[in-house]
């Protein structure tokens, strides 16, 4: 059973940074954390659900989406099984509710649909 949750959210004024956690457990397929693809998602009110960074775990590649390029930063820290997204010069389009997924290796590591695992989420709050 995998569970991810989430923390680092907040309120903040434009031009600051956050920087979000995820912290992982269980095992997907009998893989550990080490071995799959993590990705921050996130969501605005009557808005769809946006892929913004996506890490491979195994090889420690990393993915952005293109609105989000050269502001977000994502890694992970596989000894603590933590995933991390820093935000940097934030802007009120920021605003929305931050998910961690998780999943095997994806063709598509961008889209929610591809991904099993979700956690609760953490709000952002810009202004």
């Amino acid at each position: 059973h995998v569970q991810l949750v989430e923390s680092g959210g907040g309120s903040v004024q434009a031009g600051g940074s956050l920087r979000l956690s995820c912290v992982a457990s269980g095992y997907i397929d009998g893989y550990r954390f080490e071995d799959r693809c993590m990705g921050w998602f996130r969501q605005a009110p009557g808005k769809a659900r946006e892929g913004v960074a996506v890490v491979y775990t195994g090889a420690g590649s990393s993915y952005y989406a293109d609105s989000v390029k050269g502001r977000f930063a994502i890694w992970q820290d596989n000894a603590k099984a933590t995933e991390y997204l820093e935000i940097n010069y934030l802007r009120p389009e920021d605003t929305a509710m931050y998910y961690c997924a998780a999943d095997l290796l994806l063709m598509r590591p961008l889209e929610a649909s591809e991904y099993q695992y979700w956690g609760q989420g953490t709000q952002v709050t810009v202004s």
